[in-house]
């Protein structure tokens, strides 16, 4: 029962720390490696699934509000909106790699504003949030071994 839960609270903060919401899960992915609560592998999955998910939303409300550009509300001036989709032309869908640094969100937002196909977005996003795990892992494996 302590398992599940302690893996339910992985998944809530993995996918907490994609949204908007400033939260991060790394603490809690290494408290639960350092305590061997799960598998290492079981760790990265549940986390990766909850970021993956939690950067589906940050895209769905990119994708809700990138149908409001006309609105005075819009976030960005039509010239930023602009930049903006110069600058997504030539990297935006390759950012995505880097959706699990900092100001990642940003790009996971800019990218539902763009309209990028899901399943693009789903394997980009999937590959970045997994690796990071994987990596925090690593880490994480040759603090406590």
């Amino acid at each position: 029962m302590m398992m599940g839960a302690s893996l339910f609270g992985l998944f809530i903060a993995a996918f907490l720390a994609a949204t908007p919401i400033p939260f991060q899960s790394e603490v809690v992915f290494l408290t639960l490696l350092a305590n061997k609560s799960a598998g290492v592998l079981v760790l990265v999955l549940v986390a990766s699934v909850g970021n993956v998910l939690g950067s589906c939303v940050t895209y769905a409300v990119g994708r809700g509000i990138g149908g409001q550009r006309s609105a005075r509300w819009f976030p960005l001036r039509p010239e930023q909106l602009a930049r903006a989709e110069v600058w997504f032309q030539k990297w935006g869908l390759w950012a995505l790699l880097f959706s699990w640094a900092p100001g990642g969100d940003l790009i996971v937002a800019l990218s539902g504003v763009m309209r990028v196909p899901l399943w693009k977005f789903l394997a980009l996003v999937s590959l970045a949030k997994t690796l990071r795990y994987g990596a925090v892992a690593l880490i994480g494996l040759g603090i406590w071994g």
